[in-house]
C-alpha cells in the first residue's frame, strides 16, 4: 500500500510541476499579437545533442589527442545549406573542472528535418596555432551565432575565451566548415577602446525574403544586438568591423536592462538572430532570474527563461514592447541538471526549415535542445 501511495504522489508532483512550469510561461492567449509564440518540443526528440566519450581529435596546441566532446555539449548556432540545418554547437573537454576552466571547441552537425542529427568526428572551429591563439587559449571558442549574406556568406559571431577575458569575435566561410578568423569584432572601434573590453553574446539583424532568412541592412547599414548583462547595440558596413553605439554620457548604450522582479531580473543575454517582422525588429534574448527579492518567486533563482523584445524596424535603439513573462522555460530534467541545475534553456540558434522556425538551446550548460513553431504571417508576406 505504501508503494501504491508512494507512486500516485510521485506521479501527482509530477504533473504539479509540468503544471507549474507551463503557467509559469507566457501563454498564446494573453501575449500581444508581435510575440511568437506556440513553440514546441518535438516528442521524444530531445537532446538532439549530447556529450560523446568516443571521438577523438588532435589538438594542434595540446599536441595530443583529446576527447573533445566528452565533457558537455550545448549552445549551438544554426544555418541552412542545401536544403539542412547545420548546427555548430559548442563542445567541452574535460580539461578542467567547473564552468569555463575546460576548452571549448566548435562541433558540427547535419539534419534534413532539424530534428534529428549526424556528428562530425572532428570539430570544425577550435584554438588553433594562428594570429588568435592568445584570445582563444586556453579557455577556448564559445556561443556562436550564424548569418548568412545574400550573396551565401556565413558569418559567425563567437566568444573568444583565454580565461581571462570575453571577448565577441568574427569568422566568416564559405561551407561552414572552413573558417576565416578575423579577430574581436570591436578591435577598430572607437580608437580601439573596446578591443580588449569584455564582450559577448550577439543577435544581428535577419529578414525573410523568398523563405529564406538573411542578414539584413537598415539604414543602409548591419546592426546587431550584444551584450551579456543588458543589451547593447552595434552597427557595421562590412559584417566584420562592428562600432558599438554609445549613448549621451559617451557610454554603452542600453536599450534592454534587467528588471527587479520579473524573470530577467538578474541579466538580459542576446539570444539568436534577430528578425525582421511586420511588427519591428523581435529580438528572442535570455533572462537571469535574480535571487531573494529582487527575483520573480515563480522561477528558481539563478534559472535561465527565454523571453522577447520588439524593437523598431526604422530606429532599431527604440523599444516598442516586451513580454513581462518568458515564452520558454526549462522544464524536462536535462534542462534543469547537468553543469547548471538551477534550470536552462538557453537559446543561440534560430532557422526557418520547411516553413517552421526551429530553436536550438543549450540545455543546463549540458546538452542541446530544439523547439518547433510553424512559420506565419512574419514568412508568408515575404515569399
Amino acid at each position: 500500500m505504501k508503494t501504491i501511495v508512494s507512486r500516485r504522489c510521485a506521479w501527482l508532483l509530477i504533473l504539479a510541476a509540468a503544471f507549474a512550469a507551463s503557467a509559469c510561461a507566457e501563454p498564446a492567449a494573453t501575449a500581444p499579437e508581435w510575440a511568437w509564440t506556440g513553440f514546441r518540443r518535438p516528442e521524444g526528440a530531445n537532446p538532439v545533442i549530447a556529450p560523446d566519450t568516443a571521438t577523438r581529435f588532435f589538438c594542434p596546441l595540446r599536441r595530443e589527442w583529446v576527447a573533445w566532446q566528452e565533457g558537455d555539449t550545448f549552445n549551438p548556432a544554426a544555418a541552412v545549406r542545401d536544403g539542412r540545418v547545420v548546427l555548430l554547437y559548442r563542445a567541452e573537454d574535460r580539461s578542467g573542472e567547473g564552468i569555463g576552466q575546460r576548452t571549448s571547441r566548435l562541433g558540427c552537425a547535419f539534419s534534413d528535418d532539424g530534428v534529428h542529427f549526424r556528428r562530425l568526428s572532428e570539430p570544425v572551429f577550435y584554438p588553433d596555432v594562428d594570429s588568435q591563439t592568445a584570445l582563444e587559449w586556453p579557455g577556448g571558442v564559445e556561443d556562436p551565432r550564424i548569418v548568412q549574406t545574400d550573396e551565401g556568406l556565413y558569418v559567425m559571431f563567437y566568444t573568444q575565451w583565454n580565461r581571462r577575458q570575453a571577448r565577441l569575435a568574427v569568422a566568416t566561410s564559405r561551407d561552414l566548415l572552413t573558417w576565416h578568423k578575423h579577430g574581436p569584432a570591436f578591435a577598430k572601434a572607437h580608437g580601439g577602446r573596446f578591443r580588449d573590453a569584455f564582450s559577448k553574446s550577439a543577435s544581428p539583424v535577419t529578414r525573410v525574403d523568398g523563405g529564406r532568412q538573411t542578414v539584413a541592412r537598415i539604414g543602409g547599414r548591419y546592426w546587431m544586438y550584444w551584450g551579456e548583462q543588458f543589451v547593447n547595440v552595434a552597427v557595421s558596413d562590412n559584417l566584420t568591423d562592428w562600432t558599438p553605439l554609445l549613448g549621451p554620457d559617451g557610454e554603452l548604450l542600453r536599450v534592454l536592462e534587467p528588471r527587479d522582479g520579473y524573470f530577467d531580473s538578474e541579466l538580459t543575454e542576446c539570444g539568436p538572430p534577430a528578425v525582421v517582422t511586420d511588427a519591428g525588429i523581435l529580438l528572442l534574448y535570455n533572462g537571469k532570474n535574480a535571487a531573494g527579492e529582487r527575483g520573480d518567486g515563480a522561477y528558481t533563482p539563478g534559472s535561465y527563461c527565454a523571453g522577447q523584445a520588439l524593437f523598431d524596424a526604422a530606429d532599431p535603439t527604440r523599444l516598442k514592447g516586451r513580454l513581462d513573462k518568458p515564452f520558454f522555460v526549462p522544464e524536462a530534467d536535462f534542462e534543469r541538471s547537468g553543469q547548471y541545475p538551477a534550470g536552462t534553456v538557453f537559446i543561440e540558434g534560430l532557422v526557418l526549415h520547411d516553413g517552421r522556425w526551429f530553436l536550438y538551446y543549450g540545455c543546463a550548460d549540458s546538452r542541446v535542445g530544439v523547439a518547433v513553431r510553424e512559420a506565419g504571417a512574419e514568412c508568408a508576406a515575404r515569399r
